[in-house]
């Protein structure tokens, strides 16, 4: 990985990161760095793990350990843009997430799943519209 920030349009002086609460850093990178393809840094006994794309240039996944289990509804979650919706779901609960949705939601020609990973955190994976619609 490389060791600076990578910078996507806005300001140039701020870097996004997205932080995800989780239990245990080294299940929570092991699920995460296989369903987005990241690379998880070494474990350290600090309560943060980073994951970034193999070349470094992506947006970065912060894991961060807590003491308290998830509890409700998360108010913000990823989405998984995905040409084949089916095998992406079979894949990730191969890893260990746990489907919630009991079959594909549909929304103009969007079609999804929600899925939780191992500590909980809704996430979905969505196959976009054959054709983009208009807005």
């Amino acid at each position: 990985m490389t060791g600076g920030p990578t910078r996507f349009g806005g300001r140039n002086d701020v870097v996004l990161a997205v932080v995800l609460d989780c239990a245990d850093l080294a299940r929570s990178g092991a699920f995460w760095s296989g369903a987005l393809g990241y690379t998880a840094e070494p474990l350290s006994p600090g309560r943060y793990r980073r994951l970034l794309p193999p070349d470094g240039n992506g947006v970065e996944l912060l894991l961060q350990r807590v003491p308290e289990p998830k509890a409700q509804k998360n108010r913000m979650h990823l989405d998984l843009r995905v040409p084949d919706l089916e095998a992406e779901v079979v894949r990730l609960l191969s890893l260990g997430a746990r489907c919630i949705t009991g079959g594909p939601v549909e929304e103009d020609g969007w079609a999804w799943h929600v899925l939780a990973d191992p500590d909980g955190n809704e996430f979905c994976v969505l196959r976009p519209p054959a054709t983009p619609i208009e807005p």
